[in-house]
């Protein structure tokens, strides 16, 4: 298996990038990479993410499965939403500034995540990879401007 995701997908090519910002903090910076332009979100991707400031493994968690919960509305039983908490919990460290987590979804696989070194996590369920991606990708996403600006729609 690849040490680092960029040898997991070559040829990536950047589609956008954009940053999450919480009245006015920089949060986050984010870079969506594919070997599509335009981006086919049922082909693998990588979601890049560059952290400006600390962020804790539970709150990182909390927000996550919020918003995995509320674009959901109801599709997944609560034990599988349970199930995808207790992963994301031994997947996701504590982050500090400069910190990257990068997501990479794998259609026929699920996702697995690296940080700037190495892979820390592969999680073979699909189900669960498209949830966590719809917080960024989906139309509904809490951040719409960040989305646009990922999918190359507006600069």
């Amino acid at each position: 298996m690849a040490q680092s995701w960029q040898q997991q997908l070559p040829g990536m090519q950047q589609v956008g990038h954009g940053q999450l910002s919480w009245f006015g903090l920089p949060i986050y910076s984010a870079v969506l990479w594919s070997e599509h332009l335009p981006m086919n979100p049922n082909a693998q991707f990588a979601l890049q993410l560059t952290y400006h400031r600390r962020i804790s493994s539970e709150r990182f968690v909390q927000i996550s499965m919020e918003e995995i919960r509320r674009l959901s509305a109801g599709r997944f039983p609560a034990p599988r939403l349970q199930q995808w908490e207790h992963t994301l919990r031994q997947v996701f460290p504590d982050v500090v500034e400069g910190d990257q987590l990068i997501g990479v979804y794998l259609p026929q696989h699920g996702c697995r995540f690296y940080n700037q070194h190495v892979l820390i996590a592969d999680i073979p369920d699909v189900e669960m990879a498209q949830a966590f991606f719809s917080i960024w990708l989906d139309e509904r996403s809490q951040d719409r401007e960040l989305r646009a600006q990922l999918l190359g729609e507006k600069k």
